[in-house]
């Protein structure tokens, strides 16, 4: 299956909420202040993902009814650091998506966006029990930088990962 990524736009918050409720348990998921404010900072960008098949099955509608929160199946909240260092502050992709490469696709996709933003590495946060994630972001080439004790709300540990952007873009 093929996905498009583009921007999000405001309509899509109420979905990208529960999305992310859907994806992750409660004292790790996002509180709607808290997606509202990561979202809304400096140097963020908010990417999310629709089948194509969905996005392109009417190329006559406009992008404000084609994008209205219908479709959206996985997202991604990043910024880009002033000193040269992008953040990663979530990535969703709905139960149905999982497997097919979207992940994939849109880290790809944040960390080419951070690359044009001059990041020279990114980091991320992931809870400690988080395997799936852990698996995938070493696959992604992430390291580990440090554990942070009772990160989340629910008192989970969190494990900080880095990548170096210049290294992985010189070797693609």
């Amino acid at each position: 299956m093929e996905f498009l990524l583009a921007d999000s736009e405001r309509e899509d918050f109420e979905t990208l909420w529960s999305i992310d409720q859907q994806c992750f348990a409660p004292g790790i998921a996002y509180t709607q202040r808290e997606l509202i404010v990561y979202m809304g900072q400096w140097g963020s960008f908010t990417l999310v993902a629709r089948p194509a098949t969905a996005a392109e099955k009417d190329a006559r509608e406009s992008r404000s009814e084609a994008a209205a929160g219908s479709g959206v199946v996985g997202f991604l909240v990043a910024t880009a650091g002033r000193r040269g260092v992008g953040h990663i502050i979530t990535i969703d992709v709905l139960p149905q998506a999982r497997r097919l490469g979207l992940g994939s696709k849109l880290l790809n996709a944040a960390e080419d966006r951070l690359r044009l933003a001059n990041c020279r590495s990114v980091y991320l946060e992931t809870a400690v029990d988080n395997h799936a994630a852990l698996a995938f972001y070493k696959r992604h080439q992430y390291f580990l930088v440090k554990t942070v004790p009772r990160y989340y709300a629910n008192q989970v540990d969190a494990l900080v990962l880095q990548k170096d952007l210049l290294s992985a873009a010189q070797a693609s």
